[in-house]
């Protein structure tokens, strides 16, 4: 690896690969210069789109001394053995989530990439989007007070999933918790702290072994949240939404990649100010205003002084698409940083994926020692 530039190959690419490279061979250095593993059609998109050769080995592409970091985007049950090779090999690794489809196997993961001085990360993104960062302010400064309790609902769509595809194999994703939730309590645990499932259920659809729903509660210090992920709608209906309700408002995002936050606060002045600080360019819309006696109320039997009930809107008007490719360029220049300078102090590591995946793990286990609904 020169001082400037990183060879970048991939293993795995489909149409998410695919746009993923977009992004991350956008950063400064950062060059592909080999595929392997792929899929066919998506891996001849994306061999037209950078004018790679698509190399359909995968232990032949870690051989190259060209190649400096593999982006494995694989189905979760390649990711542990991808990356051992991987990082046997001397590569540095960015891997698709869940990081891997047990805690034993992260473990291993980790151990090996600590050993070999080698990056080992998962691609939890959301970390990077500028709404989820004011969000943790929000909780950080307890303008609102106090956090109470969440929600994560996750109406998504099986329209491209078929009845055979890999997804459904529980063998081969780990189930909907482990590769779709590890994103969500990844991002829960990066405003609320560590958090300890204390319930879960799984739904399975009628007549097939398809499980189509999972639930789960996770405590967080004082609150909890409940998460629900259900891929069971036609893509027109997908659609999600997570709130945080606070002792004086709540915030509500919209989307699984938030683009725009609303809360709907009571405040005093200092208040409304130190919101609007959080949440830079949002729009304020006053609902109602009190003065006098009229400013004297209680909630959770404490004395509250009310100047003013308020709807904060903000980052509306972003391109869902666009907010996302943010996301994964600021996600690789990231890891980029430390792989050229161990120094750099990076926001996602491979704690995450690990700690994001215990908690995926633990919730399914939950889910299938009750039984959910069979």
């Amino acid at each position: 690896m020169s001082a400037e530039r990183i060879g970048l190959a991939v293993v795995g690419c489909g149409g998410f690969g695919l746009f993923a490279l977009q992004h991350f061979t956008q950063v400064p250095g950062v060059t592909l210069v080999g595929m392997a593993g792929t899929h066919r059609p998506a891996a001849l998109a994306a061999a037209a789109r950078f004018g790679v050769e698509n190399v359909e080995d995968v232990d032949a592409v870690l051989r190259r001394d060209d190649v400096d970091l593999v982006y494995i985007a694989t189905p979760p049950f390649l990711h542990h053995p991808q990356a051992l090779a991987a990082l046997d090999a001397g590569k540095h690794v960015v891997c698709e989530k869940p990081l891997a489809l047990t805690v034993a196997q992260a473990d291993e993961m980790v151990a090996l990439a600590r050993r070999r001085d080698r990056l080992l990360v998962a691609n939890l993104m959301q970390r990077y989007n500028p709404v989820s960062a004011a969000v943790r302010r929000l909780v950080e400064t307890r303008v609102l007070g106090e956090f109470l309790h969440g929600s994560f609902l996750n109406l998504a769509s099986d329209e491209n999933l078929p009845a055979e595809h890999w997804f459904w194999d529980r063998s081969k994703s780990g189930g909907i918790f482990v590769e779709h939730g590890v994103h969500f309590f990844d991002l829960f645990a990066g405003w609320l702290g560590p958090g300890r499932v204390e319930a879960a259920q799984v739904g399975v659809r009628p007549g097939t072994a398809i499980e189509e729903q999972v639930g789960c509660t996770v405590r967080y210090g004082a609150g909890w949240v409940n998460f629900v992920h259900g891929f069971h709608q036609t893509g027109r209906m997908d659609r999600q939404e997570l709130r945080l309700v606070f002792e004086r408002g709540d915030v509500t995002l919209h989307e699984w990649v938030p683009t725009r936050a609303r809360i709907h606060a009571l405040l005093d002045e200092k208040q409304t100010r130190e919101l609007c600080d959080l949440f830079p360019g949002a729009r304020l819309d006053v609902t109602a205003g009190y003065g006098g006696k009229d400013r004297a109320c209680r909630g959770r039997g404490q004395d509250i002084d009310a100047y003013q009930v308020v709807e904060l809107s903000y980052g509306e008007g972003r391109a869902k698409g666009h907010v996302y490719g943010e996301l994964l360029r600021a996600a690789m220049a990231d890891q980029v940083a430390w792989v050229r300078d161990r120094g750099h102090r990076r926001t996602v590591t491979e704690e995450n994926g690990r700690e994001s995946l215990a908690v995926a793990c633990e919730a399914d286990r939950l889910a299938h020692l009750t039984g959910g609904d069979r």
